[in-house]
């Protein structure tokens, strides 16, 4: 639902307060820029500290640059909120995808990836539904409010309730062997 965000109604606000095109394509890249280059070591990264650790913070760190876009004024500031949300994006990206692998049993692995796949990917269509009916309805502020609140709530389910899914090192050991 972030990414809805960011694509969807981010563009709006900077254009609402005055910022010209090319410094609101600038933000907006800087978010899958971010995402991006951090997320190449965040897979390999979660295969050592295990995935919990990377997607609380992550989905925490999620809510304070969606909570910076709606808290700062400038471009400065919105560049700093784009770049804070694709690191949090980058720390729960491909840490979600490993928690499915490290949960679904090898025969069902592709068809598990699907469906969290389906389930994320309606995350664009429902956020931005949800993000342009609250930003017409009560105004940016509040679209923008509401999802660092979701996100952060996230954060915190995650937190109490996600087991470790990452086998032990003995564990992995045993099925690289067979």
């Amino acid at each position: 639902m972030n990414d809805a965000l960011v694509w969807g109604l981010v563009p709006l606000l900077l254009a609402d307060h005055g910022l010209g095109q090319a410094r609101i394509a600038l933000v907006g890249a800087i978010y899958p820029a971010t995402w991006g280059f951090f997320q190449l070591a965040m897979g390999a990264f979660s295969d050592r500290v295990g995935r919990k650790r990377l997607i609380v913070p992550g989905m925490a760190v999620q809510a304070l640059g969606v909570a910076l876009f709606m808290m700062l004024e400038g471009f400065p500031s919105w560049a700093l909120a784009a770049a804070v949300m694709g690191l949090g994006t980058a720390l729960v990206y491909p840490t979600l995808l490993a928690v499915v692998s490290d949960v679904a049993e090898p025969q069902w692995r592709a068809s598990s990836v699907g469906v969290y796949r389906l389930w994320r990917d309606s995350g664009f269509a429902w956020g931005a539904l949800l993000t342009g009916l609250l930003a017409d309805g009560l105004g940016f502020s509040w679209a923008i409010g509401f999802m660092a609140v979701v996100s952060l709530g996230s954060a915190l389910y995650v937190g109490r309730y996600m087991l470790e899914t990452l086998p032990s090192r003995e564990r992995q050991e045993r099925v690289a062997a067979t």
